[in-house]
Protein backbone atom coordinates (compact mmCIF):
# COMPACT_ATOMS: atom_id res chain seq x y z
CA UNK A 1 0.00 0.00 0.00
CA UNK A 2 1.15 3.57 -0.64
CA UNK A 3 1.18 6.15 1.66
CA UNK A 4 -2.52 6.98 0.32
CA UNK A 5 -3.53 3.71 1.88
CA UNK A 6 -2.86 2.03 5.06
CA UNK A 7 -4.56 -0.06 7.02
CA UNK A 8 -5.77 0.39 10.80
CA UNK A 9 -6.39 -1.89 13.46
CA UNK A 10 -8.57 -1.46 16.84
CA UNK A 11 -7.73 -3.26 19.61
CA UNK A 12 -11.03 -4.12 21.42
CA UNK A 13 -9.36 -5.17 24.71
CA UNK A 14 -11.15 -6.76 27.86
CA UNK A 15 -10.20 -5.14 30.41
CA UNK A 16 -9.22 -6.54 33.78
CA UNK A 17 -8.40 -5.17 37.55
CA UNK A 18 -4.75 -6.71 37.00
CA UNK A 19 -2.99 -3.72 35.75
CA UNK A 20 0.27 -5.30 34.68
CA UNK A 21 -2.21 -8.10 32.84
CA UNK A 22 -3.76 -5.49 30.60
CA UNK A 23 -0.71 -3.67 29.43
CA UNK A 24 0.96 -7.00 28.57
CA UNK A 25 -2.21 -8.03 26.09
CA UNK A 26 -2.66 -4.83 25.17
CA UNK A 27 0.96 -5.58 23.31
CA UNK A 28 0.26 -9.12 22.45
CA UNK A 29 -2.29 -7.29 20.35
CA UNK A 30 -0.44 -4.94 19.00
CA UNK A 31 1.76 -7.42 17.38
CA UNK A 32 -0.72 -9.71 16.18
CA UNK A 33 -2.22 -5.94 14.67
CA UNK A 34 0.97 -5.25 12.87
CA UNK A 35 1.67 -8.92 11.41
CA UNK A 36 -1.97 -7.84 9.80
CA UNK A 37 -0.33 -5.75 8.38
CA UNK A 38 -1.48 -2.26 10.42
CA UNK A 39 -0.09 0.33 10.38
CA UNK A 40 -1.64 2.75 12.78
CA UNK A 41 -3.01 0.86 15.79
CA UNK A 42 -5.76 2.35 18.64
CA UNK A 43 -6.30 0.74 21.92
CA UNK A 44 -10.00 1.65 23.70
CA UNK A 45 -10.16 3.87 26.20
CA UNK A 46 -9.15 3.11 29.59
CA UNK A 47 -7.37 0.07 28.40
CA UNK A 48 -5.23 -0.35 31.60
CA UNK A 49 -7.89 0.04 34.62
CA UNK A 50 -11.23 -0.88 34.57
CA UNK A 51 -13.37 2.17 33.75
CA UNK A 52 -14.60 4.31 36.93
CA UNK A 53 -14.20 7.44 39.09
CA UNK A 54 -13.29 4.89 42.11
CA UNK A 55 -10.11 3.48 40.03
CA UNK A 56 -8.42 6.25 38.46
CA UNK A 57 -6.39 7.58 41.78
CA UNK A 58 -5.40 3.69 42.25
CA UNK A 59 -4.53 3.03 38.19
CA UNK A 60 -2.93 6.30 37.66
CA UNK A 61 0.85 6.84 36.51
CA UNK A 62 2.86 9.83 35.33
CA UNK A 63 4.04 10.32 31.76
CA UNK A 64 6.21 9.59 30.15
CA UNK A 65 8.15 7.53 33.30
CA UNK A 66 4.56 5.23 33.98
CA UNK A 67 5.21 1.78 33.19
CA UNK A 68 2.44 1.91 30.38
CA UNK A 69 3.55 4.62 28.41
CA UNK A 70 7.32 2.55 28.31
CA UNK A 71 5.58 -0.37 27.17
CA UNK A 72 3.38 1.08 24.28
CA UNK A 73 6.53 3.11 23.67
CA UNK A 74 8.31 -0.37 22.98
CA UNK A 75 5.31 -1.94 21.18
CA UNK A 76 5.72 0.96 18.80
CA UNK A 77 9.17 0.83 17.68
CA UNK A 78 9.16 -2.93 17.99
CA UNK A 79 6.35 -3.32 15.75
CA UNK A 80 7.25 0.07 13.70
CA UNK A 81 3.36 1.23 13.84
CA UNK A 82 2.15 4.59 14.70
CA UNK A 83 0.14 3.93 17.71
CA UNK A 84 -2.83 5.50 19.43
CA UNK A 85 -2.77 4.57 23.20
CA UNK A 86 -6.38 4.80 23.97
CA UNK A 87 -6.60 6.49 27.00
CA UNK A 88 -4.91 5.89 30.79
CA UNK A 89 -5.55 7.73 33.81
CA UNK A 90 -2.74 10.23 34.17
CA UNK A 91 -1.53 11.69 37.20
CA UNK A 92 0.70 15.23 37.40
CA UNK A 93 1.23 16.93 40.35
CA UNK A 94 -2.36 16.74 42.64
CA UNK A 95 -4.46 16.38 39.13
CA UNK A 96 -5.61 13.39 37.20
CA UNK A 97 -6.54 13.02 33.75
CA UNK A 98 -8.31 11.08 31.36
CA UNK A 99 -5.17 11.05 28.35
CA UNK A 100 -4.26 9.45 24.95
CA UNK A 101 -0.80 9.12 24.02
CA UNK A 102 0.65 8.46 20.59
CA UNK A 103 3.97 6.87 19.29
CA UNK A 104 5.73 7.23 15.99
CA UNK A 105 6.89 4.09 14.36
CA UNK A 106 10.32 4.57 16.17
CA UNK A 107 8.79 4.59 19.35
CA UNK A 108 8.92 8.10 20.21
CA UNK A 109 5.56 9.86 22.05
CA UNK A 110 4.40 12.65 19.66
CA UNK A 111 1.17 13.68 21.53
CA UNK A 112 -0.57 13.92 24.26
CA UNK A 113 -4.74 14.36 24.45
CA UNK A 114 -5.88 15.37 27.56
CA UNK A 115 -9.95 14.29 27.52
CA UNK A 116 -11.32 18.13 26.94
CA UNK A 117 -15.35 17.02 27.58
CA UNK A 118 -15.60 15.25 31.04
CA UNK A 119 -18.46 12.27 31.34
CA UNK A 120 -20.78 13.91 33.57
CA UNK A 121 -24.37 12.22 32.75
CA UNK A 122 -27.49 11.54 35.32
CA UNK A 123 -30.05 9.46 33.47
CA UNK A 124 -32.61 8.36 36.25
CA UNK A 125 -33.02 4.84 36.66
CA UNK A 126 -30.42 4.12 33.95
CA UNK A 127 -26.75 5.41 34.68
CA UNK A 128 -25.43 8.39 36.72
CA UNK A 129 -21.34 9.11 36.01
CA UNK A 130 -19.24 12.22 37.15
CA UNK A 131 -15.89 12.18 35.94
CA UNK A 132 -15.19 15.55 37.07
CA UNK A 133 -15.30 13.79 40.38
CA UNK A 134 -11.55 13.03 40.31
CA UNK A 135 -10.61 14.17 37.03
CA UNK A 136 -9.66 17.40 35.19
CA UNK A 137 -10.43 18.46 31.72
CA UNK A 138 -7.78 18.80 29.36
CA UNK A 139 -7.78 22.23 27.34
CA UNK A 140 -6.09 21.66 23.87
CA UNK A 141 -7.39 19.78 21.06
CA UNK A 142 -4.54 17.57 19.27
CA UNK A 143 -3.41 16.50 15.81
CA UNK A 144 -0.70 14.34 14.99
CA UNK A 145 1.29 14.48 11.72
CA UNK A 146 1.73 11.03 10.14
CA UNK A 147 3.24 10.24 6.92
CA UNK A 148 -0.39 8.86 6.17
CA UNK A 149 -1.58 12.27 6.67
CA UNK A 150 -2.76 14.58 9.62
CA UNK A 151 -5.14 12.76 12.66
CA UNK A 152 -7.06 14.14 15.46
CA UNK A 153 -7.65 12.75 18.22
CA UNK A 154 -10.76 12.86 20.74
CA UNK A 155 -11.73 10.72 24.08
CA UNK A 156 -14.93 9.21 24.15
CA UNK A 157 -17.29 12.18 24.96
CA UNK A 158 -15.46 14.34 23.30
CA UNK A 159 -17.15 12.95 19.58
CA UNK A 160 -20.81 14.68 21.03
CA UNK A 161 -19.09 17.70 20.37
CA UNK A 162 -19.35 18.43 16.68
CA UNK A 163 -17.69 21.71 16.75
CA UNK A 164 -14.32 19.95 18.11
CA UNK A 165 -14.50 17.57 15.08
CA UNK A 166 -15.02 20.44 12.51
CA UNK A 167 -12.02 22.53 13.34
CA UNK A 168 -9.87 19.34 13.31
CA UNK A 169 -11.18 19.05 9.51
CA UNK A 170 -10.55 22.71 9.23
CA UNK A 171 -7.00 22.05 10.56
CA UNK A 172 -6.34 19.37 7.55
CA UNK A 173 -7.25 16.03 9.50
CA UNK A 174 -8.28 13.10 7.38
CA UNK A 175 -9.13 10.95 10.18
CA UNK A 176 -10.26 11.15 13.41
CA UNK A 177 -9.75 8.43 16.28
CA UNK A 178 -12.13 8.47 19.62
CA UNK A 179 -10.40 5.84 22.04
CA UNK A 180 -14.12 5.56 23.99
CA UNK A 181 -16.39 3.33 26.44
CA UNK A 182 -20.32 4.10 25.51
CA UNK A 183 -21.98 1.73 28.19
CA UNK A 184 -25.14 -0.32 27.61
CA UNK A 185 -27.25 2.92 27.71
CA UNK A 186 -25.94 5.12 25.92
CA UNK A 187 -24.33 2.52 23.06
CA UNK A 188 -27.31 1.36 21.51
CA UNK A 189 -28.57 4.97 21.06
CA UNK A 190 -25.91 7.07 20.03
CA UNK A 191 -22.41 5.07 19.52
CA UNK A 192 -22.89 4.42 15.77
CA UNK A 193 -24.65 7.54 14.99
CA UNK A 194 -22.42 9.52 15.97
CA UNK A 195 -19.83 7.85 14.48
CA UNK A 196 -20.78 8.05 11.09
CA UNK A 197 -22.33 11.94 11.75
CA UNK A 198 -18.87 13.07 12.78
CA UNK A 199 -17.74 11.29 9.68
CA UNK A 200 -20.55 12.22 7.18
CA UNK A 201 -19.98 15.96 8.79
CA UNK A 202 -16.45 16.89 7.61
CA UNK A 203 -16.07 14.30 4.87
CA UNK A 204 -13.32 12.57 6.80
CA UNK A 205 -12.82 8.97 8.13
CA UNK A 206 -13.72 8.40 12.21
CA UNK A 207 -12.34 5.55 14.08
CA UNK A 208 -14.20 4.75 17.40
CA UNK A 209 -12.62 2.04 19.75
CA UNK A 210 -14.20 1.05 22.68
CA UNK A 211 -13.52 -1.89 25.36
CA UNK A 212 -14.93 -5.28 24.85
CA UNK A 213 -17.97 -5.66 27.37
CA UNK A 214 -17.42 -7.37 30.88
CA UNK A 215 -20.97 -8.32 32.23
CA UNK A 216 -18.89 -8.50 35.70
CA UNK A 217 -17.38 -5.23 35.75
CA UNK A 218 -18.76 -2.29 37.37
CA UNK A 219 -18.71 0.06 34.37
CA UNK A 220 -20.24 -1.82 31.46
CA UNK A 221 -19.22 -1.04 27.60
CA UNK A 222 -20.88 -1.16 24.71
CA UNK A 223 -18.12 -2.40 22.44
CA UNK A 224 -18.45 -2.36 18.91
CA UNK A 225 -15.17 -0.81 17.44
CA UNK A 226 -15.57 0.46 14.37
CA UNK A 227 -14.93 3.27 11.09
CA UNK A 228 -16.74 5.27 9.31
CA UNK A 229 -15.74 6.42 5.74
CA UNK A 230 -15.99 9.79 4.83
CA UNK A 231 -19.84 8.79 2.72
CA UNK A 232 -20.58 7.65 6.38
CA UNK A 233 -20.81 4.00 5.71
CA UNK A 234 -19.34 1.93 8.19
CA UNK A 235 -16.19 0.15 7.01
CA UNK A 236 -15.49 -2.48 10.00
CA UNK A 237 -17.33 -3.13 13.44
CA UNK A 238 -16.91 -5.16 16.12
CA UNK A 239 -18.91 -7.27 18.04
CA UNK A 240 -19.67 -6.81 21.97
CA UNK A 241 -16.18 -8.93 22.87
CA UNK A 242 -12.89 -9.40 22.71
CA UNK A 243 -11.74 -8.79 19.18
CA UNK A 244 -9.19 -7.10 16.91
CA UNK A 245 -11.01 -5.13 13.32
CA UNK A 246 -9.34 -3.69 10.46
CA UNK A 247 -10.14 -1.24 8.07
CA UNK A 248 -8.18 -0.22 4.63
CA UNK A 249 -8.17 3.79 4.27
CA UNK A 250 -8.23 5.24 1.16
CA UNK A 251 -7.42 8.88 0.62
CA UNK A 252 -8.08 8.81 -2.92
CA UNK A 253 -11.77 7.94 -1.79
CA UNK A 254 -12.06 10.67 0.84
CA UNK A 255 -10.87 12.99 -2.12
CA UNK A 256 -13.62 11.29 -4.48
CA UNK A 257 -16.07 12.23 -2.00
CA UNK A 258 -14.71 15.45 -1.14
CA UNK A 259 -15.09 16.12 -5.37
CA UNK A 260 -18.16 14.93 -5.83
CA UNK A 261 -20.02 16.60 -2.86
CA UNK A 262 -18.15 19.79 -2.15
CA UNK A 263 -19.68 20.65 0.46
CA UNK A 264 -16.90 21.79 2.88
CA UNK A 265 -16.17 24.54 0.45
CA UNK A 266 -19.86 25.77 0.56
CA UNK A 267 -20.00 26.67 4.16
CA UNK A 268 -21.28 30.23 4.87
CA UNK A 269 -18.93 31.82 6.62
CA UNK A 270 -20.93 35.65 6.18
CA UNK A 271 -23.17 33.76 8.59
CA UNK A 272 -21.44 31.04 11.10
CA UNK A 273 -17.82 30.34 11.19
CA UNK A 274 -15.58 27.61 13.08
CA UNK A 275 -13.36 29.80 14.17
CA UNK A 276 -9.38 27.74 14.66
CA UNK A 277 -6.99 27.28 17.37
Amino acid sequence: MSNKEFRTALIQLLVSSNKNENIKRAVEFISIAAKNNAKIISLPECFNSPYGVKYFPEYSEHIPDGETTKALANAAKENKVYLIGGSIPEREDDKLYNTCIVFDPEGNLIAKHRKVHLFDIDIPGKITFKESTNLSPGNQLTIVDTCYGKIGIGICYDIRFAEMAALYQKKGCHMIFYPGAFNLTTGPAHWELLIRSRAVDNQLYVAAVSPARCMDADYKAWGHSSVSNPYGEIVCKAGSGEEVVYADIDMDKLNEIRTNMPYLNQKRADLYEIKEF
